[in-house]
């Protein structure tokens, strides 16, 4: 713990919460035990269509059909992002578990809320935003979600097109066909 210009200890974690425990008087031995390491979020094999491949630790995905991550978006704010590394037909985004992951490009339904390779954001086969600049081979492609809009970012730039009125637990989702593969950050 380090100490801070008054001699008072000092909370230190890059983009992580801070415990006040210290401005209480407890400290940290109060029976909660500090993570080592964040625990790992990545795509899910038990989750995946049926010719979806998965390597690289459940952090690439190329074939054909969509994977949803191992964890759902719980907490108040969640951000991720992936890279396309080849282009082709793809698109990511949240869903839910209830989403079919065969049937593809998803955003068909009303279970999955993606952005596809065209730009646009899809919902119940329903445009629902569109991007001011369509990802490419390389770009970064982020995803802000606060259970009250998702947000896209393209090399981390707003896009500035938000999209509301999701509504469950969703999934961070990732689909392709012909030749695309997105690695996940």
């Amino acid at each position: 713990m380090r100490k801070n210009v008054v001699g008072k200890p000092e909370c230190i974690m890059s983009g992580s919460f801070c415990c006040l425990r210290w401005c209480c008087g407890t400290g940290f031995n109060s029976g909660h035990e500090r993570l080592k390491e964040l625990p790992s979020v990545t795509l899910d094999t038990s989750h995946m269509g049926n010719d979806v491949v998965i390597v690289k630790n459940g952090r690439r995905i190329c074939g054909s059909g969509g994977a949803l991550a191992t964890a759902p978006i719980v907490q108040n704010k969640a951000y991720f992002e992936a890279k396309l590394q080849q282009r082709g037909v793809w698109g990511l985004g949240l869903a839910t578990q209830n989403t079919d992951l065969d049937h593809l490009p998803m955003g068909r339904s009303a279970e999955s809320w993606v952005l596809r390779s065209d730009g646009k954001v899809y919902s119940n086969d329903e445009e629902q935003a569109k991007l001011a600049d369509v990802p490419q081979e390389g770009d970064v492609i982020g995803i802000s979600y606060d259970h009250v809009e998702m947000n896209f970012y393209v090399n981390g730039k707003n896009q500035h097109c938000p999209v509301t009125r999701l509504k469950g637990t969703f999934f961070p989702t990732f689909y392709g066909k012909d030749a695309y593969t997105f690695f996940l950050n």
